[in-house]
């Protein structure tokens, strides 16, 4: 008798048997009287009456329990090895699925018996496969595919599924036999060496349209591109080289001499430049006239550069010559030109863009005249806006470093940080964000003038160098050690009172007398009032010829005004004055708005700033001792002087020097 679980399954197979007339099998376990298990395979056949009705079943039944008992073992077996395994029937519906296939896709016995295990496939892939495993079947031999199976948590990996056939004695399929092979690594790096061939593709490809991009582009470079070998043979020459010389590759390759095109003039020269180059296989540049189809000779420029091969040995010498016939011609030109203009600008008069003829005025620049041609160190002094960045410059023009560069540093404009690299400039990798060598305004003037205005403002640090520079004549860059020689001429401006700066500790005395060399004082143009009708005239001329205006008259009331006023931004004030009434201006009479002219007092310098700055630097002194009594005489760090002060720490040091405080006294 079955057992309990396995009698409705029986019944249901004899009842399917007996309505379809046909012989059934079945297997399944029965209980004995001791409790034992057996497992028994059962053959049924139906017999049927005269009618067609099945009238009994007659078959057998067979003890197959150790062959289920030796089938559990290999059901072990096929569970525990490390694949995917699984078995179908010969027409394709699946009978088996190892415990790893199930753990894998999550689904159970019932879900995936027979074709339910389809849904474990990526859409995409079942068409292809259940194609592949038809063909399969009809032709009755082993295969692979390739498809994606969904593991329990919904994600798809690539398997190589292989299947192969088992046949009985008379050579029929009983059962299909396959595992599933994860390939997911290889997959992806079949995919990735795949892109990158096609990447790879696409590289060549653009690299041999470069190619012959370049090649053209090298052929009409409006250059004469030519390559020769180590001892000159002739190896390359460019279409445009070739059209200027006349000749065609073959026939410039025939060609020994290596002067044949060179002016007999310019021959000797090069071969003796190439002569010294090629030992060493240095490159070199010479000028030299090059001869032209139709026999004429232009200016060249030649530069040869060596190429070596992995031995260090010269390759290849590759040769640009550049047409600078016009800049040759130019230079002649310009060279005339010049001795006639120096003459023509000697005559006139030195102060160009200096006018007026005050006796104030004039003062000055009888003193400009005589330092001009010095060498020495000018300190230029006067209130904003009174020029004295016109006074440097023709200064600089009189003197024997006019040919040379004038630069103009305003020391107020840089930030404290930043003026050292400004001026000394920098070597790469000396603070964040130097990512190269910079040079600095000293280097830029070697030879010219250096023109420091607002000398007042330069931090303490920075003055200690310049000091250095002015006694020594040598500097170094930041982040350098190697000194440099400051071949220049310095000439400062301010418009403070550096001996009030002095006194209050904010400039340094020594710095200020390698400074005042020789003084200038730029009047105020309050006290030049004559000047101011000749500056009017000067400045309407330029405004006027700038937009396109003609101005023939000048309202006299505006003249009146503008020689009343007392000009404390001084001609700085009066241009901008003169360019507003040029932008309004309509006609012909030049005119001024009186209401553009601040009638404000005029702020003066107290008579008793020295005794100020001191009370303030008497006060600075008493704040910066108080802080270090709190600290300990700490000067440094979150707990330290500076921090209490909100002060910077090289402020706090320089403040120290200055005001001469002992801060080792104040130390605990």
């Amino acid at each position: 008798m079955p057992s309990r679980d396995a009698r409705p399954i029986e019944a249901q197979n004899y009842e399917r048997a007996n309505l379809a007339k046909t012989d059934f099998e079945s297997d399944y376990s029965i209980v004995l009287p001791d409790g034992s298990i057996k497992h028994v395979h059962n053959v049924g056949h139906p017999v049927l009456n005269e009618s067609g009705d099945t009238r009994e079943f007659v078959g057998t039944v067979i003890d197959i329990t150790e062959r289920k008992r030796a089938e559990d073992k290999i059901r072990k077996v096929v569970d525990t090895i490390p694949t995917l395994a699984w078995c179908n029937l010969p027409d394709g519906p699946n009978e088996f699925l190892n415990k790893r296939w199930h753990d894998y896709t999550g689904l159970s016995t019932e879900e995936s018996t027979g074709w339910g295990w389809q849904v474990a496939f990526h859409p995409e892939d079942l068409p292809p496969l259940m194609k592949k495993m038809a063909r399969v079947v009809d032709l009755r031999e082993p295969g692979e595919i390739e498809a994606r199976l969904r593991r329990f948590d919904g994600v798809y990996r690539w398997f190589l599924i292989s299947v192969e056939p088992l046949h009985d004695q008379d050579g029929r399929i009983v059962r299909w036999y396959g595992t599933s092979t994860d390939i997911e690594d290889r997959k992806q790096a079949e995919d990735r060496l795949r892109q990158e061939n096609v990447a790879l593709r696409r590289a060549e490809e653009k690299i041999r349209g470069q190619e012959a991009e370049w090649r053209q582009m090298l052929e009409f470079t409006p250059q004469l591109v030519r390559v020769f070998g180590p001892d000159h043979e002739r190896i390359y020459a460019n279409r445009i080289g070739l059209d200027y010389l006349g000749v065609s590759l073959e026939e410039w390759r025939k060609i020994r001499d290596m002067c044949e095109f060179v002016h007999p003039d310019d021959g000797d020269r090069m071969r003796a430049s190439f002569d010294r180059a090629r030992p060493i296989g240095a490159a070199f540049e010479l000028e030299v006239r090059l001869r032209k189809a139709d026999g004429s000779y232009r200016w060249f420029l030649v530069r040869y550069n060596p190429v070596r091969d992995e031995l260090g040995r010269i390759a290849r010498w590759y040769v640009a010559s550049t047409d600078i016939e016009d800049r040759k011609q130019a230079e002649e030109r310009l060279q005339r030109e010049n001795v006639a203009l120096r003459e023509e600008i000697a005559k006139a008069s030195m102060f160009e863009e200096i006018v007026g003829a005050s006796p104030a005025l004039q003062r000055v620049l009888s003193r400009i005249s005589k330092v001009a041609p010095s060498d020495s160190t000018v300190l230029i002094t006067g209130e904003t806006g009174t020029g004295k960045e016109l006074v440097a410059r023709a200064i600089h023009r009189r003197s024997d470093r006019s040919s040379r560069a004038f630069v103009s540093v305003n020391c107020a404009a840089i930030p404290r940080e930043l003026i050292a690299s400004e001026l000394f400039g920098h070597e790469k990798g000396a603070f964040t964000g130097a990512t190269q060598q910079r040079l600095g305004r000293f280097e830029l003037a070697t030879g010219g003038t250096l023109f420091l205005d607002e000398v007042g403002e330069l931090p303490p640090e920075t003055q200690i160098a310049l000091l250095r520079v002015l006694q020594e004549h040598e500097f170094e860059r930041v982040g350098g050690s190697r000194p440099i020689r400051a071949d220049i001429r310095v000439i400062a401006a301010t418009n403070r009172d550096l001996q009030a700066a002095i006194s209050s500790g904010s400039f340094r005395s020594d710095l200020f007398y390698r400074l005042n060399v020789f003084p200038l004082e730029i009047p105020p143009l309050r006290d030049r009032k004559e000047d101011i009708p000749l500056l009017v005239e000067y400045l309407i001329d330029r405004y006027a010829r700038k937009a396109g205006k003609s101005i023939r008259r000048i309202n006299r009331k505006s003249l009146d005004l503008l020689q009343s006023y007392p000009w404390p931004g001084n001609i700085r004030e009066l241009q901008n004055v003169i360019e507003r009434s040029m932008v309004v201006c309509e006609t012909e009479d030049f005119s001024i708005d009186e209401s553009w002219l601040s009638r404000q007092p005029l702020v003066t310098e107290p008579k008793n700033h020295l005794e100020l700055s001191q009370k303030l630097a008497a006060q600075e002194k008493e704040m910066i001792e108080a802080a270090l009594r709190e600290t300990g005489g700490r000067v440094f760090g979150p707990s330290g002087a500076a921090a209490k002060l909100g002060m910077p720490r090289s402020t706090m040091e320089s403040k120290i020097r200055s005001l001469k405080i002992n801060k080792n006294s104040f130390k605990t």
